[in-house]
């Protein structure tokens, strides 16, 4: 499938803004399974943009500096993408989950897409023993990797409810998990949180994914979103196998990975300083289009 992302972030300052300096993590990566065809990244009404090494994780990071006084910011990123990425399919004779803790343990691949780096809390995602017992129940040491991940993600999303306004992009793994609610970045935390604790990588992965509206109803450009989800190491032969906890499926064939880290903190679209007074808000809109759909 061959698909068109358009993301459009608006900035409204209550004040002007003198200087502004920001990470862009917007173009998608290369990665298994996926192919950038073309990509353009545009700032108005201006802004001087340059390629940055990635601090961590995997990120194509562009900085941006606004050096005149703004009002308004607009970034839009538009990138056209071929997906074909198979549902893996979960075999007994996959590599159990004890094996590939002890894999991992072993590994001395120390590049960004290495295990290693994936084992350990993180700042966004702490150890919490409570999430650590409740994600036990599927993560049977004896228990093949690709039959357990997919049994805990579609437990999340049974047992969870997507509440828009029930967390904050701060909100900590151990409260989304009391409240049973939350979005996809808390999903997939509470998801990674059970998986390290188990001894296994496991990354969160940033992007966007197909959405199909319901039936007899239109598209609506712009109301797509960005979206997070789970990667999982299962050893050299299966790689990164991704899960989406939020939907209860594979990544595969409607997802596009953006970036990948630790957390969302090392993987934000956004982040920067802004300096300037005043209150500030922020509209985004995302459209992922299918190109064949559209040309139907």
């Amino acid at each position: 499938m061959i698909y068109d992302i358009r993301h459009v972030t608006r900035f409204d300052y209550g004040a002007s803004v003198k200087f502004a300096r920001c990470n862009l993590r917007l173009k998608p990566i290369h990665w298994s399974g996926q192919t950038l065809e073309s990509y353009r990244l545009s700032i108005s009404p201006s802004g001087r943009c340059a390629p940055a090494r990635a601090e961590a994780g995997l990120a194509n990071v562009m900085r941006l500096v606004v050096e005149e006084p703004v009002r308004h910011l607009v970034i839009e990123s538009v990138s056209r993408i071929t997906v074909d990425r198979p549902v893996p399919m979960p075999s007994p004779a996959d590599p159990t989950l004890a094996r590939i803790a002890a894999t991992a343990r072993a590994s001395r691949d120390a590049s960004p897409a290495g295990p290693a780096s994936y084992m350990f809390p993180s700042p966004l995602i702490p150890l919490d023993r409570d999430i650590a017992d409740w994600c036990a129940i599927d993560l049977d040491p004896d228990r093949p990797c690709l039959d357990a991940a997919i049994a805990l993600a579609r437990r999340i999303q049974e047992e969870f409810e997507f509440d828009a306004a029930a967390t904050l992009v701060d909100t900590p793994p151990h409260d989304a998990f009391l409240k049973r609610r939350g979005v996809c970045q808390d999903f997939a935390q509470i998801m990674i949180t059970g998986l390290r604790a188990a001894g296994l990588p496991a990354a969160y992965a940033s992007g966007y994914i197909r959405t199909i509206p319901p039936p007899g109803q239109e598209r609506l450009v712009g109301a797509d979103a960005t979206h997070a989800w789970v990667l999982l190491w299962c050893g050299a032969d299966l790689g990164w196998v991704g899960v989406d906890p939020t939907n209860g499926i594979w990544m595969a064939g409607d997802h596009i990975v953006m970036a990948i880290g630790r957390d969302y903190a090392e993987i934000a679209p956004i982040d920067g300083i802004v300096l300037g007074s005043g209150a500030q808000k922020m509209d985004v809109s995302v459209d992922v289009a299918p190109v064949v759909a559209a040309m139907a």
